[in-house]
């Protein structure tokens, strides 16, 4: 008999996100527990939603609760606290229960971007140079412009505009103050990579499996600068979201494809351990590749990026829901 499992997910709440014009990225997660559910149920496994509301305290008694032989996480955390994503993790971990996704460690880190970048280098991964910076600390400011300024701590493309991407000091002040004020009193400010970008998603089982590679084409109006903001991922009007694709598999080299996949396998052993996770990569006019971001549990509703690739290897959506529902009890003792 295949075993029970709960899928478990935040209940969607716009909260802070909701004054800021961001809420549809927490309302996305609906389309990822719709897939999933029917996959599962597809599949033959008995699948039930277990949505999860405030407070942590709250939460945490519901996981208590739960009569179930694994558990499928789709939580994400909640909006005001966006660390409660790995607190649920390690909830689980902690209750015994198994379940699909990353580790607690893993989700802690990668959601602390310059942390994780602190690590990438140390373990002589390219990424582009960086610093946190205050409204009150801009005299410090060392980079090359351009850069790009982002939120530290956020997923899903929160905070990024076609504003993000600035070439002098009174932008660089204005981004800074803007993204402190919104997010949590400091900005993450990159140097900016303006090049081919590309990004791969790894299973980690008992070896880490990459899937084939992704590009994003860019053919956006003149004057707008070449990222994912959030426009390009949730606002289906926009320009950006027009101007923008995902191309799977990605035109490239065996040179170039072999440094991705080894280069995001080390970034997966690295960061996350096990789970599965989405790796970022942007290559500069000299064809040097760099990683710009590391996303565990990355969307992987239908249409994203993660189903995406999957599809390009070979499987349909429900193997690829199963995949992940085995590698959890891979790493389940016993």
């Amino acid at each position: 008999m295949r075993p029970a499992i709960a899928i478990i997910y935040n209940e969607p709440d716009p909260g802070r996100y909701g004054s800021l014009g961001e809420e549809k990225a927490v309302r996305g997660v609906m389309d990822s527990v719709e897939a999933v559910h029917q996959a599962l149920v597809g599949l033959g496994y008995p699948a039930t939603r277990a949505p999860l509301s405030p407070s942590l305290e709250r939460a945490q008694e519901t996981l208590k609760k739960l009569r179930t032989d694994l558990v499928f996480n789709l939580f994400e955390g909640f909006p005001e606290s966006p660390k409660t994503e790995a607190t649920i993790a390690g909830t689980l971990e902690t209750l015994g229960k198994p379940y699909t996704g990353c580790p607690e460690k893993a989700l802690a880190l990668a959601l602390n971007k310059a942390e994780t970048k602190a690590l990438l280098i140390a373990g002589g991964i390219s990424t582009p140079g960086y610093q946190l910076l205050s409204p009150n600390a801009l005299s410090s400011f060392h980079l090359l412009f351009p850069c790009i300024v982002k939120p530290p701590e956020e997923d899903a493309s929160h905070g990024l505009t076609e504003e993000s991407v600035i070439h002098d000091r009174d932008a660089l002040a204005k981004q800074v103050g803007r993204v402190s004020r919104l997010y949590g009193g400091q900005a993450l400010v990159e140097e900016f990579v303006d090049g081919r970008e590309f990004n791969i998603t790894v299973l980690g089982g008992k070896e880490p499996v990459a899937l084939p590679v992704s590009e994003i084409i860019f053919s956006l109006p003149l004057g707008l600068p070449h990222i994912l903001t959030f426009a390009a991922k949730w606002e289906k009007g926009s320009p950006y979201f027009k101007g923008t694709k995902a191309v799977c598999p990605a035109e490239i080299n065996d040179e170039q494809l072999k440094e991705i996949v080894d280069t995001a396998s080390q970034v997966f052993r690295l960061v996350c351990g096990s789970g599965y996770a989405r790796v970022d990569f942007r290559m500069d006019a000299g064809g040097r590749l760099h990683v710009i971001e590391v996303n565990p549990n990355p969307d992987i509703s239908p249409e994203a990026g993660a189903a995406r690739q999957a599809r390009t290897a070979g499987m349909t959506y429900p193997q690829f829901i199963e995949k992940l529902v085995e590698m959890a009890l891979e790493r389940t003792p016993g």
